[in-house]
């Protein structure tokens, strides 16, 4: 009986290898739900570009017109996810946004998510940008018409008037309308902003629930939206299936947030006690997403970027209250993941915050599972990206040596597949 066991699952393996575009072979790779590794994997890859089957690359065969990556001597592990990010470049700061025309900022993303891409980082959520830009890169990325990861796009960041995610550079006879795109100032309007960015593509919504560091006139702990507000912006981006992201510093814009129902908390970095019982004792599961690399880019080249004084001011005040709740948090069991803000540093330095993460606190499994299983869990995407299994996506990085002893190796990854494809660094 055990024999004929091993036959049947010997032929299935064999008749799904046949019909794979694409094996993986390595050395090894990191199944991020136990932490475990699996030696000698041979990860079959479909046309839909996900995995068929995995074998034992030492005993399966494929047939002759299967295309063979060859990772020897590598560690695989899954495609990153980032679930905290930008498309526009970091050292444009300020108002130095007025030297460039409004069509500079679309292509410029193509380039920013490359770098992305190129970091391990094969699905990126983009929480906020202009004029729909993100929604389009995703189209043009799944189209072929561009290289990049797989986008979550926000479309525009939902605020209050004259909040964090309102534009307040500009001077009254300089505004193109009397409320951007994303802006209410009530629970129904801001429903209607969460329908408007879903007519338009967004499959998250972002909202500013308190002040921020790099708005100009308005402080990181200022509480932005009401509480009732909040709630009818998760309520209603759950009635049609989105999860809800909210920017917030401070701990009252936290708390409530949590209260609302808010999916993933954007910064955290004021959090107090009561930010953590309200995030642990919730049913609905919440995340925090804190970008405690970030600082260390803005503090040394923010003046240079054209960065405001305020701003780098509020951000050096900022930086190391979040990085020790950072540390507060995870040690507390909060569900965290890896979120780093980039477009406020270069999109290529992203995986650097890995390290910093285990400086403040997390093992390298559970920095690594920040931005693999449980971003995925936090999207609501468990069954197709952040883990190498049977039915998700071929998205694989790949690194020498051990990142559970050293995690800077995610830093400069060596191969990236997207799909199935292996990327190739040149532009």
């Amino acid at each position: 009986m055990i024999r004929t066991v091993a036959l049947l699952a010997a032929a299935l393996l064999a008749s799904t290898a046949a019909s794979a575009a694409t094996v993986v072979t390595a050395d090894r790779y990191l199944d991020v739900l136990t932490g475990r590794y699996v030696e000698h994997p041979a990860i079959f890859i479909g046309d839909d570009g996900r995995i068929s089957s995995i074998g034992d690359a030492r005993t399966v065969r494929w047939a002759a017109d299967v295309k063979h990556i060859d990772m020897s001597g590598k560690t695989l592990l899954p495609g990153l996810i980032d679930m905290h990010t930008h498309l526009g470049p970091a050292n444009i700061g300020g108002y130095r946004f007025l030297e460039y025309t409004d069509s500079f900022w679309p292509v410029v993303a193509t380039s920013t998510a490359r770098d992305m891409l190129n970091g391990g980082f094969t699905t990126m959520r983009v929480v906020g940008s202009g004029d729909w830009v993100d929604v389009g890169l995703k189209q043009a990325i799944e189209a072929g018409y561009v290289v990049g990861p797989r986008i979550v796009p926000a479309g525009h960041a939902l605020g209050a008037t004259g909040g964090h995610c309102d534009d307040t550079y500009l001077p009254p006879n300089a505004q193109k309308k009397e409320k951007e795109e994303g802006i209410g100032d009530s629970p129904e309007e801001l429903k209607y902003q969460v329908r408007r960015q879903r007519k338009f593509g967004a499959e998250v919504i972002k909202v500013c629930a308190t002040g921020g560091v790099f708005s100009r006139g308005d402080t990181p702990g200022q509480q932005q939206l009401t509480e009732d507000e909040l709630r009818a912006i998760a309520d209603e981006a759950h009635m049609a299936g989105l999860r809800v992201a909210a920017h917030a510093h401070g701990a009252d814009g936290i708390n409530a947030a949590i209260r609302a129902g808010i999916d993933t908390i954007e910064h955290a970095s004021l959090l107090n006690d009561e930010s953590i019982r309200l995030a642990k004792a919730r049913s609905r599961p919440v995340w925090f997403s804190m970008d405690i690399k970030n600082t260390d880019y803005t503090q040394a080249e923010g003046r240079k970027n054209g960065e405001l004084e305020e701003n780098i001011r509020k951000d050096y005040e900022i930086g190391q209250i979040q990085r020790d709740n950072f540390r507060k948090a995870n040690q507390a069991g909060v569900r965290m993941v890896f979120g780093s803000d980039a477009g406020v540093m270069p999109h290529s330095m992203v995986g650097q915050q890995f390290a910093v993460m285990v400086t403040y606190g997390m093992t390298p499994l559970q920095a690594i599972q920040a931005a693999t299983r449980n971003a995925a869990e936090a999207l609501g995407r468990e069954s197709d990206v952040g883990v190498i299994a049977v039915g998700r996506y071929g998205d694989l990085v790949a690194v020498s040596g051990d990142p559970l002893q050293n995690v800077r190796l995610l830093e400069a990854p060596e191969a990236v597949i997207k799909g199935g494809a292996l990327i190739s660094r040149d532009r």
